[in-house]
């Protein structure tokens, strides 16, 4: 299914005017706070009608100005679910879930109801009350009441962001579920780089209400202007895991050249995997270091290097085809004669890893 957006809005003093393409899986509209993802879904859902612009799925015409065309939000058959989760308290979780239902053409499959709720583990949540419920249970129980609409397209607004780091642990897997075991494209919000790392497939960058960039995840968020904190830059890899050292709780994750040791993920041989890795953490030599402690040590080439107002410099390490990127000092830069095509080797502190 294909998801394509063209469009041009104004909000007061702020215009939205962005275009993007959307296929199977999970595409992240990624960006921090006012760069107009918000306004952007809230088109696709048909809660706002555009100035000017198109939204087709699958070719098929839901929004053209120029025709005229405005299929209303009822008729779009789009789950969405928001940051707080909007669960009807007077109801029970297992009302809440039905509710959805109501909205699904009749031949769903009669079994849906029990398998999401299997795939968001809520089962032991049916009879509860909302407001017994932690935020990641709201937040599985609305995602729950929005698949069982049947969508042809699941629009997710910041569904984590309401949410402390524990409660974002327990559901993220929920959601790699989703993406991994439904056909249902998915349009998710966020401007947290760890969450779109983990999740998406496609990541669309916005900065100002227009598309800075999009691609693939681990193209994207490997660009050194992907993270607007740069605290938080860094490479995005994948790769297969080739085995588990249980004894170290190491595992070994096949990258396209090189082998990379990843703590603490147990996880089954040959099962694909992502893992960021910041560039405040990767330190590079001209020759291959001897004595550290530092597990990982990988040969590449420079490919560019992007300096900072601050005196900081990203580089950009071509590993066989996997691009890592170092934050050092431009004193380093220099020191190392660190140029295009040069050797070196990326040193990576092990546990800074994050699968």
């Amino acid at each position: 299914m294909t998801l394509t957006i063209e469009t041009r809005h104004r909000f007061g003093a702020f215009i939205l005017d962005a275009a993007f393409t959307s296929e199977v899986g999970v595409t992240a509209l990624f960006g921090r706070s006012g760069s107009g993802k918000t306004s952007m879904i809230r088109i696709i859902a048909g809660l706002v009608r555009p100035d000017e612009g198109r939204v087709l799925l699958d070719g098929t015409p839901l929004t053209d100005t120029a025709k005229g065309i405005f299929i209303p939000r009822h008729r779009r058959r789009f789950g969405y679910v928001f940051q707080d989760g909007r669960l009807f308290p007077h109801l029970s979780v297992r009302k809440n879930l039905s509710y959805g239902s109501w909205f699904a053409p009749k031949a769903s499959p009669s079994g849906n109801f029990d398998h999401i709720v299997e795939l968001l583990g809520i089962e032991s949540l049916l009879d509860r009350s909302p407001s017994n419920l932690s935020g990641g249970e709201k937040q599985r129980v609305a995602i729950g009441r929005a698949l069982l609409s049947s969508p042809r397209l699941l629009l997710m607004d910041e569904p984590l962001a309401a949410l402390d780091e524990a409660r974002k642990a327990e559901i993220l897997p929920y959601l790699e579920r989703l993406r991994d075991e439904t056909q249902i494209p998915i349009v998710y919000v966020s401007h947290s780089i760890f969450e779109v790392a983990r999740l998406a497939n496609q990541v669309v960058v916005m900065r100002d209400g227009k598309v800075e960039a999009a691609g693939s995840a681990t193209d994207v968020l490997s660009r050194p202007s992907a993270a607007e904190d740069r605290r938080e830059a860094g490479a995005l890899l994948e790769g297969a895991i080739e085995s588990f050292d249980e004894k170290h709780r190491l595992a070994t994750l096949a990258l396209k050249a090189a082998r990379l040791y990843v703590p603490g993920v147990s996880v089954p041989p040959g099962k694909r995997v992502r893992v960021h890795i910041p560039s405040r953490d990767v330190m590079l030599a001209t020759v291959r270091p001897e004595g550290l402690s530092a597990l990982n040590i990988i040969d590449g080439i420079v490919r560019h290097t992007s300096p900072a107002e601050d005196g900081t410099v990203e580089v950009q390490i071509d590993c066989g085809g996997d691009i890592i990127l170092s934050r050092i000092t431009a004193l380093s830069v220099e020191r190392l004669d660190l140029v295009p095509n040069k050797h070196v080797f990326a040193v990576i502190k092990t546990v800074a890893l994050q699968p």
